[in-house]
């Protein structure tokens, strides 16, 4: 079971860079946020800001099938291993959205990076990094199989087994919250597919 987890981890966007494209996870999502400008994270979701909440991220394109919807946000550029900002899962497979600083009515969020069942507000340091809000549709709801306040490693396992189908959006944040030279840092959103412009 490792062993496929983590082969779908990497597959899946939770964990390095994404490998050709599968059956098992189509890119097909579209994720979107009307918080971000030309792609920049507002330094408000970050950790120059309050650091208590997350940008709203809307997403469509659900396949049949799916029943329950998951979200994981992460630089996979950070030394050594990835890192993740937040886990949140058994969405309900109507919900279309997440409003800012709230997961929806019965949704549940797993342990980040930092050790803690929340939001890790992005801090980038030194340059610019890019972070990924990847959304999955997933095959199962789990319930009581992956409570509230699970374990980074038993969420990304439990959640690599069961997708279906995924989209992603990548915003950028600068160090400091400041603007790039031109005044702005435009990062990569998804396209229309839902794709991501990470390699």
């Amino acid at each position: 079971m490792l062993a496929a987890a983590s082969v779908l981890l990497g597959g899946c966007g939770l964990l390095g860079k994404p490998p050709p494209l599968t059956a098992a996870a189509p890119l097909t999502m579209s994720v979107t946020s009307p918080d971000f400008t030309g792609g920049v994270i507002p330094a408000a979701f970050t950790c120059d800001g309050a650091g208590e909440n997350s940008p709203s991220i809307f997403w469509s394109g659900a396949p049949q099938g799916t029943k329950s919807i998951a979200l994981v946000v992460d630089d996979a550029a950070a030394p050594i291993s990835p890192r993740v900002y937040w886990i949140v899962y058994d969405i309900n497979s109507t919900t279309t959205d997440l409003t800012i600083g709230k997961p929806p009515p019965h949704a549940r969020v797993a342990q980040n990076s930092a050790g803690d069942a929340g939001y890790d507000p992005p801090c980038p340091v030194g340059s610019t990094h890019s972070y990924r809000f990847t959304v999955y549709a997933l095959n199962t709801y789990f319930r009581s199989a992956l409570p509230a306040n699970s374990q980074l490693l038993s969420a990304w396992t439990m959640i690599a087994q069961h997708v279906i189908a995924r989209g992603t959006l990548t915003g950028r944040a600068l160090p400091g919250g400041l603007p790039g030279q031109d005044g702005h840092s435009a990062g990569p959103a998804s396209d229309a597919a839902g794709k991501s412009a990470l390699p």
